[in-house]
């Protein structure tokens, strides 16, 4: 269901959303207040919109979309309330955004939060390089930004610099699947030292150089970050160096991975390139402080580039 509400005010629209609950009896509890800025030149709105569906089953959310347009226009808020089958198990309110209003988007979001719930700010594409200090942000005890996603050139740099305990990036539950299976062939081959790590993978693709930034940090040995093109998975092979031989982690394809460690035949596990969905839902699910992912970011000094 969807309700157009034009020229309208967050009065209004808190009105709507009480009587679309009332009506269509929404029995299903909401976990947190997802705000999520789009510029309105951005592609991204639709995409965004699939993503925030198919994560909200997982987390029912009331979700607040601003799409900011030309702040130097009359000042004009537009709305469509989205229930039921268009949002997923969560409610989604889009809201564009014209004239002074883009200037002050905390307050347009202030009166629809949800009371007594966590407040989660995210940017599907071109975010700010210092999160928490935006209006959004410092409303956010999370803050998930999206550098692959970015229309402007992002760097892992920027994340560095501007990170504040609570933020995060798409990039990092991307990788998610990665990190667990490197752990896991680690573990079969314990009490040796490791000397080294190489993480080859695509030229330019910052979910390398993270996985290597969090390789250098755990690690606490030299990493090379080489490039390696290679289809679906961006990280296309991982090597650990140890006194006893190499731990190897191979993709094979877009969808499996080799697994190789010392004096143990060889296996494989199914690995592919997660969704938007998958990595939001993932994000959505600890609402603390990442210290692992900041540790991370902290890492990409210690690597080295062939």
């Amino acid at each position: 269901m969807i309700i157009d509400l034009p020229n309208t005010t967050t009065k209004l629209i808190e009105t709507s959303l009480a009587r679309v609950r009332e009506s269509h009896s929404l029995a299903t509890g909401r976990v947190l207040t997802l705000l999520v800025a789009v510029d309105e030149d951005s592609e991204l709105l639709d995409d965004t919109l699939s993503t925030l569906r198919d994560a909200s089953f997982e987390h029912p959310a009331r979700v607040l979309v601003l799409v900011s347009g030309d702040p130097a226009k009359e000042s004009r808020l537009d709305a469509q309330v989205m229930v039921a089958s268009n949002a997923g198990a969560s409610e989604v309110v889009v809201m564009h955004l014209r004239g002074e209003l883009t200037q002050h988007l905390g307050a347009v979001v202030t009166p629809l939060l949800l009371p007594d719930t966590p407040v989660v700010s995210y940017w599907p594409g071109a975010a700010p390089k210092r999160p928490a200090e935006e209006q959004l942000g410092r409303i956010a005890q999370r803050r998930i930004t999206n550098i692959r996603g970015a229309s402007r050139d992002g760097s892992l740099a920027e994340l560095a610099a501007g990170y504040t305990p609570g933020d995060s990036d798409m990039l990092w539950s991307q990788i998610t699947p990665w990190r667990g299976i490197l752990a896991s062939a680690l573990d079969r081959f314990p009490e040796h030292t490791i000397t080294g790590a190489e993480v080859a993978g695509a030229p330019g693709d910052p979910s390398v150089d993270l996985a290597a930034g969090w390789l250098a940090d755990s690690l606490d040995v030299e990493v090379t970050r080489c490039d390696e093109h290679i289809s679906g998975f961006p990280i296309a092979h991982t090597i650990i160096h140890t006194d006893g031989g190499d731990v190897e982690v191979v993709a094979e394809g877009e969808y499996t991975v080799r697994i190789s460690v010392p004096d143990m035949a060889d296996s494989r596990v199914a690995m592919g390139e997660r969704t938007d969905a998958e990595c939001l839902a993932e994000e959505l699910r600890h609402l603390g402080p990442d210290a692992i992912y900041g540790n991370a970011l902290n890492g990409l000094g210690k690597v080295r580039h062939a």
